[in-house]
Order: C-alpha cells, then structure tokens, then sequence
C-alpha cells in the first residue's frame, strides 16, 4: 500500500507527525509501506510555526497511490482557494483505486473541492477565543458534521482536530493491513490507551 500525503504551506507539524509519524513506526512492522508528500510544487513547504519540509513531487509528477490524505492547519484557508489543489482533489478522488482521507481542518479543503457535499464528516471543533470553530464552517456547506475521531462517508475518511489524526491513521492501518498489524503498531507507539480512550469517548463512524 502507499500513501500520499497532501502538504502546502502552513501546515500543522502535528498533522505531519500523525501522518509521516504514524506510517514511518509503521514501517518498521508492515514490509513495503510506501509514503511520499505531495504539494502543488516540488520541494520545500513551510509549516505553520516555521518548520520546513520537503515535498517530494507536485501535482503533475505525483505517482498513483493507495491511499491520499489531506493534512490540516491553518494554511487550509489559502489551500481551500487553490484551483490547482482543489482539482488535483478532485482528480484523485474520482480514481476508486485512491481512497480519500482529511485530518483535521484538512476535511475544509476537501469540502472546498466539492468532495464532501451530502456526506457525513468529522473535522476540528476545539478553538482558541476569537477563532471559529472549522465545523461551524464546515456544517454550513452542506455536510452533516459529527463531533467523531473519524468518519467514514461512502468511501472519504474524515477525522477531529488535530491528535485525532493519528486515530485516522489507525483506521486506515487496521483497513489495509489489518487489525493485528495496527495494534501492533499503536501498542509501540504507546497509543493503544489513547485510542481505545477516544473511540469510546467520540467514536468511530464507519
């Protein structure tokens, strides 16, 4: 299985380490684990809080995968406006070979392309004074938003805010390589007590 990993400017580092974190222990269990960052251009992306990263391929050179993900941050607002993210979205998503994920305010760049309309999703509710929560705006698009860890709507998996990433990252483990092999994976990570915690406290839709 390979997993690409949609990053852009002023992505959270956290949803970077749910995404590459969770797949790079994970490789250390699953044999052949392919994963790669992707952005509308090749080489180095900002992070919000001033991290620099390296996205292996553009939207043009970006290989077929198994899986894509969308990370979130709040860069989202400027990704949700690209009409070259939105299409690369949009062009992946009508592959049914590629499964699609969001963690995070990464399910506003999804919604934005189009890809959420009619389904049920999760995204970040918890904000600091003064911000709007991303579900408010996400609800307001014609999506039915559920305070879940994740959400799996025909096909397109959403997660909660930001830790919940790695839950989302979980579900996809537990889809493609089984449930022995994802537990293996949250138990060295120390996480197994985490994620048993939100799947009761929030649950996991599917």
């Amino acid at each position: 299985m390979s997993y690409a990993i949609l990053i852009y400017d002023g992505v959270e580092p956290i949803d970077i380490g749910a995404t590459f974190g969770v797949l790079s222990m994970a490789s250390r269990r699953i044999p052949g684990l392919a994963f790669f960052g992707v952005a509308r251009e090749r080489g180095p992306v900002k992070c919000a809080g001033g991290l620099t990263l390296e996205a292996d391929h553009d939207f043009q050179s970006c290989p077929a995968a198994s899986n894509l993900i969308v990370t979130g941050g709040p860069g989202w607002l400027d990704a949700a406006r690209d009409r070259s993210t939105l299409a690369f979205l949009r062009d992946r998503a009508a592959d049914r070979a590629t499964r699609v994920s969001a963690i995070c305010t990464g399910a506003m760049i999804l919604a934005a392309a189009g890809l959420l309309e009619g389904r049920t999703a999760a995204t970040k509710q918890e904000v600091f004074e003064g911000e709007v929560p991303p579900a408010e705006l996400l609800a307001e698009m014609s999506v039915d938003v559920r305070p879940a860890a994740v959400v799996d709507s025909g096909g397109i998996i959403t997660g909660g805010g930001v830790t919940l990433g790695i839950d989302v990252m979980f579900h996809l483990l537990t889809r493609d390589h089984g449930a022995d092999a994802s537990n293996d994976v949250a138990r060295v990570m120390e996480y197994a007590r985490a994620r048993d915690v939100n799947r009761e406290a929030l649950g996991y839709m599917t």
